[in-house]
């Protein structure tokens, strides 16, 4: 597996943000959004961006890519590959756990995820049930969702939720019963969306820095 691609602070590392990409995409494609998050200038935040390993999706005629699970169908709702979630949201603890090792508090340890990713990192933060610093869930939605917080008494998580207006990849509404799954359960969601299709646009990553600032009190 490739490792991933890692950007420390200049100060030693007292918090995390761990960021999944979406599919199709590699472990670059959000590292350009740190630089425009422009933390405070002596921030001890390190991100880490994994990479999804590469394999055929059905959906896109085996076509191998990289991607955290298989999709296999479009309706009536998105079948995945519940192994292959599995195997993305353990590497996801996984490196929570190495951060924890390293000295970093799991309140401080921020999950983040685009489109696929965020289904992932909204997996792993749900059946973990671990004390995380939030989970920022963007241009997502949750396959999984409706099984891991049913019934369920949990600690509320603070939960970013960001979607394209306009999006055609997920829709909006997808991400909307994410949203509302999550808020239904007692978690602490927010909800923005911004007129955008799949993507990340300036006035997202303001409200990503404001929130993140807030989180992680910097």
């Amino acid at each position: 597996m490739t490792a991933p691609y890692i950007i420390s602070p200049t100060a030693p590392a007292d918090a995390c943000v761990i960021w999944l990409h979406g599919l199709g995409a590699d472990r670059f494609d959000f590292v350009p959004v740190v630089e425009a998050l422009a933390l405070p200038q002596h921030h001890a935040v390190r991100f880490i961006f994994p990479q999804a390993p590469t394999r055929p999706v059905t959906i896109n005629g085996g076509l191998p890519m990289p991607s955290w699970y298989d999709i296999l169908g479009m309706a009536p709702a998105r079948a995945i590959s519940h192994e292959q979630m599995q195997t993305s949201a353990d590497m996801v603890i996984s490196l929570i756990n190495e951060q924890i090792a390293a000295g970093v508090p799991i309140e401080r340890i921020i999950l983040a995820g685009f489109s696929q990713g965020g289904a992932v990192v909204l997996h792993a933060a749900m059946q973990s049930h671990l004390p995380l610093g939030g989970v920022m869930a963007l241009s997502t939605y949750g396959p999984t969702l409706d099984t891991l917080v049913e019934g369920e008494s949990v600690r509320p998580l603070a939960i970013f939720c960001a979607h394209g207006q306009h999006d055609e990849m997920v829709k909006t509404n997808l991400g909307r019963q994410a949203h509302d799954l999550l808020q239904a359960a007692g978690h602490q969601v927010e909800w923005h969306d911004y007129p955008m299709g799949h993507e990340v646009c300036p006035e997202e990553i303001a409200d990503i820095r404001q929130w993140l600032v807030a989180r992680l009190g910097l």
